[in-house]
């Protein structure tokens, strides 16, 4: 009881209300550039905190083998199943992206833009393995290079900006 009251109470406040605004400005955002950038984006946009994305048709690749890649390459996401999905619900056709976690770190519309080139590129960079719905090829120096511009977000944008970067 003590958690909701304290959620509740946090909830009601001028600067939680400023930052679900952000989420959502962010989410519209991502959904925009990933977009942009040629993904299939379920719905064509969002009005909430996440948007799914179609890996199937455009890539070839099952949800799991573009969630695998991209975690290799250093972009944490989960798969997700798509209305109709016909590859189930344990390899899926999509990706879930949500936004309050880079939200929280800071990230806005032009981090957004970066995101979706860096999810991009992994999956135009990726190739299923032939008669399989896990395995995955990853273009060569495409993870070292994706990992690079995730650091470098990361790295602008740190969890705990008031400790010392040295520790």
């Amino acid at each position: 009881m003590a958690a909701k009251a304290v959620a509740l109470r946090e909830a009601g406040t001028a600067g939680f209300r400023s930052y679900a605004a952000r989420v959502v400005e962010n989410a519209r955002a991502l959904a925009a550039a990933c977009l942009a950038e040629g993904l299939d984006v379920v719905t064509g946009g969002t009005d909430n905190h996440l948007l799914l994305v179609d890996v199937a048709r455009a890539f070839n690749l099952t949800g799991r083998q573009a969630e695998s890649s991209l975690r290799d390459c250093g972009i944490t996401l989960n798969r997700n199943a798509l209305p109709f999905d016909t590859n189930g619900p344990w390899y899926t056709s999509g990706l879930r992206l949500g936004t309050p976690a880079v939200t929280t770190r800071g990230f806005g519309p032009d981090e957004m833009k970066v995101i979706a080139s860096l999810i991009a590129r992994v999956v135009s960079g990726t190739t299923a393995e032939p008669n399989s719905r896990a395995k995955y090829r990853v273009a060569a120096d495409l993870t070292e290079e994706v990992r690079a511009g995730v650091r470098a977000l990361t790295e602008a944008f740190p969890l705990y900006p008031e400790l010392p970067a040295d520790l």
